[in-house]
């Protein structure tokens, strides 16, 4: 949009009403989404590190938890204390993945945040509260890494 002006060209007046889209700097073609892979990131650090803590927990001293109700699904609780522990360390590592960028870690990300939906379901009758936190932070994770990943158009 802009306006004639006397010697026939036309003056930018900017955006058009309502419009505000934001400009990145020079050089910043992924914009927002690099925060919401970042925060993703940062998220599967965290329940990374948790789940290695209630792994050991769990491997360490059969009577931390406790099985609430009975289950269909009911495992050994030293089985699920190494199941923690080995998803919980391949999680840290695919959160060091992305923060180096990489579009491996991104769709591993995405794999794992689901097992460990899955994992935290079947958890269920050790950690009720705990397991449905952890699942509610993964379904992020999904979201935050499907919706933030930009295709190089090179």
């Amino acid at each position: 949009m802009g306006q004639p002006t006397p010697t026939g060209g036309n003056w930018n007046t900017g955006p058009a009403p309502g419009s505000n889209a934001p400009s990145f700097p020079s050089g910043d073609s992924q914009g927002a989404g690099n925060v919401g892979t970042m925060f993703a990131a940062v998220l599967l650090l965290v329940t990374g590190c948790l789940a290695i803590f209630q792994g050991i927990a769990a491997i360490a001293n059969d009577d931390v938890y406790a099985r609430i109700g009975h289950y269909v699904f009911e495992f050994d609780l030293t089985a699920w204390g190494w199941i923690h522990l080995i998803v919980g360390i391949i999680v840290v590592l695919t959160g060091v993945g992305l923060f180096a960028g990489s579009n491996v870690a991104r769709g591993a990300g995405i794999a794992l945040a689901g097992i460990s939906v899955i994992l935290n379901f079947m958890w269920l009758p050790y950690q009720p509260w705990w397991s449905i936190i952890i699942i509610a932070i993964d379904v992020f994770i999904i979201w935050a890494l499907c919706t933030s990943w930009t295709h190089a158009t090179d």
